[in-house]
């Protein structure tokens, strides 16, 4: 649940997408195009940082490129640039999204929007020099090299579905064998340090267990980076089954202790973990960091609110959201296979716009151009799987040691709900191995955080409480002796 859930798919950008558009002739650059040019994007809950390279080649012809540095991503390509006037659009396939500006006459303003996934929003951008876009946040726990245990690449097969997942083993440095965990990253394309909003948790998480004496191995998403596949078309199951496979490329490794595989998952990926542990008897442990107890019906409905509030909406239009999220989720659980879910769920959407005023509809960020991008979100597998998944019935097959961790100021995966759930699905089920700990003033991502707001992740320089971290190592070394 940390970027899907969060915004929506807005901006689910692959680092590793190439285009070959059309391109504009730089003698058409009225104004003086030509350069970097930064930008926020405001998308409610989070702020995200958009920079546009313009440039041209030796040919006369102009190009450009964009990154999104909150999200780790860069150099995706533009497609077809068009200046008429003052008017510019800017087609981005890679990403499915378009940019339409008007240039000012002195070339130092682009004021226009962005839009992608049914979804269009303000974004306004300033001519900057390299060095001003170049300024990245401070993230004082992202380690550097040289590291005090061995690094490697590595890639493996998950023959069921065609897939190859690549990703780091870190290992402890000595002989072994060693105790081992594979992480699991939450919801949205994510890559092997789980990057997004300019940290990189898995990283971190990474370096602290493998300093700690725990050989850790972190992946690419499918579809994501090195790893093929596609994640579009992937719901949590199939990325179970990737996780399965790399708890086999574990069993193969000689530095790895076969009775001490462990799993850690977070968000989704604790939705994951335990679907994977109660059908392999060769995880030894898993670690839920704000991993759901409940169904992601019942999430989502909690978190919007949540979520709605921290950022002062008005309680009749978290009301009004809440009646039509219900609504929908009905639908679209009860109706799994109807052909005709895509254009009930559009009907939906576009009469509950309907009664909302001008003010609410702008308040809101709604509209009926969005309907058709909205309704694809929902209709997604990925999207209807989740919602309907209840995780107690698994949670209950579990045998092996479990620790649940939830910040207290969580508000995309709320505690007291999710913490509860837990813990009744693991008694019921019979397990005595496991610690349920809900951690004062933290929020999603295990930060000391102010209100849990997904709007404070980016501004925060802590990536993951030093505390979080300590608890994880030292529980994972006594569960595995």
């Amino acid at each position: 649940m940390t970027r899907l859930l969060l915004i929506s798919c807005l901006l689910a950008i692959s680092s590793g997408a190439s285009f070959d558009g059309t391109m504009m002739s730089a003698n058409d650059d009225r104004g003086g195009l030509i350069g970097t040019w930064l930008g926020t994007l405001n998308a409610g809950a989070v702020e995200l940082r958009i920079i546009f390279h313009f440039e041209s080649d030796r040919a006369g012809s102009f190009k450009g490129t964009i990154d999104s540095p909150d999200q780790g991503a860069k150099g995706i390509p533009m497609g077809t640039i068009t200046l008429a006037g003052e008017a510019l659009t800017i087609e981005i396939p890679a990403v499915a999204g378009k940019f339409t500006g008007t240039l000012n006459d002195e070339g130092t303003s682009l004021e226009g929007t962005w839009f992608q996934g049914g979804q269009s929003l303000p974004l306004n951008l300033t001519r900057v020099t390299e060095e001003e876009a170049a300024i990245v946040p401070k993230r004082p726990q992202e380690p550097k090299p040289p590291y005090p245990y061995r690094a490697e690449e590595v890639s493996y097969e998950n023959r069921g579905a065609g897939t190859t997942i690549s990703g780091t083993l870190t290992l402890p440095e000595g002989d072994g064998p060693f105790p081992a965990a594979l992480l699991i990253t939450g919801s949205g394309a994510q890559n092997r340090d789980e990057e997004l909003l300019g940290h990189k948790p898995f990283l971190v998480l990474a370096d602290y267990l493998t300093r700690h004496g725990i050989s850790v191995l972190r992946v690419d998403d499918r579809g994501v980076g090195g790893s093929t596949g596609s994640f579009a078309t992937a719901t949590s199951r199939d990325f179970a089954e990737d996780v399965e496979a790399g708890v086999r490329y574990l069993l193969t490794r000689k530095e790895v202790n076969t009775h001490q595989i462990g799993l850690i998952g977070h968000s989704e990926g604790g939705l994951i973990a335990p679907m994977v542990a109660a059908e392999m008897p060769e995880v030894a442990y898993i670690v839920l960091m704000a991993g759901p107890g409940i169904t992601g019906a019942r999430i989502l409905e909690l978190q919007s609110a949540l979520i709605a509030r921290a950022g002062g909406q008005r309680e009749n239009l978290i009301s009004w959201n809440n009646r039509l999220q219900k609504q929908m989720y009905a639908l679209i659980e009860n109706r799994p296979d109807d052909p005709d879910l895509f254009a009930k769920t559009q009907s939906i959407l576009k009469a509950a716009i309907d009664t909302l005023s001008a003010d609410d509809k702008k308040t809101m960020g709604v509209s009926e151009d969005k309907v058709e991008g909205q309704a694809r979100q929902l209709t997604s597998p990925w999207f209807r799987y989740f919602i309907s998944y209840d995780p107690a019935p698994t949670l209950h097959n579990l045998t092996c040691p479990v620790l649940a961790l939830n910040g207290a100021k969580d508000l995309q995966v709320p505690p007291k709900e999710n913490l509860s759930a837990i813990e009744t699905a693991l008694k019921a089920g019979g397990n005595t191995h496991f610690d349920i700990e809900e951690l004062p003033g933290l929020n999603h991502l295990f930060q000391h955080a102010e209100t849990g707001s997904p709007a404070e992740y980016a501004k925060i320089e802590e990536t993951i409480s030093p505390e979080v971290l300590d608890r994880i190592a030292t529980w994972v070394l006594a569960h595995v002796k």
